[in-house]
């Protein structure tokens, strides 16, 4: 009994002297899960001269640590030189990838 006791206080004295620190992470480090499809809302402003929607707008600021990954897909690349507009059109710079 002796022995347990022994570990138990060894334990909570180890944990005592463990740093705790909270790591708060930012919005803009949060992972955000990668759906193109939320994007699909953009499709008319890269396809005619429309200027993009608001929720365009909100799911490209939202998806922003996406952006890269999806520019690399060779399906989009149609749609490069137009997103130019519609990062503008956002506030948003063209992503350097």
């Amino acid at each position: 009994m002796k022995f347990i006791t022994a570990l138990v206080v060894i334990a909570f004295v180890m944990s005592s002297l463990v740093p705790t620190k909270a790591i708060r992470v930012s919005r803009e480090e949060e992972k955000v899960a990668c759906i193109e499809t939320d994007l699909q809302v953009c499709q008319p402003a890269l396809e005619t001269p429309s200027p993009p929607s608001t929720e365009c707008c909100k799911n490209l600021k939202i998806q922003q640590s996406c952006l890269c990954d999806y520019m690399a897909n060779p399906s989009i690349e149609k749609y490069l030189e137009p997103a130019r507009k519609v990062f503008a059109a956002c506030g948003m710079p063209y992503p350097r990838c």
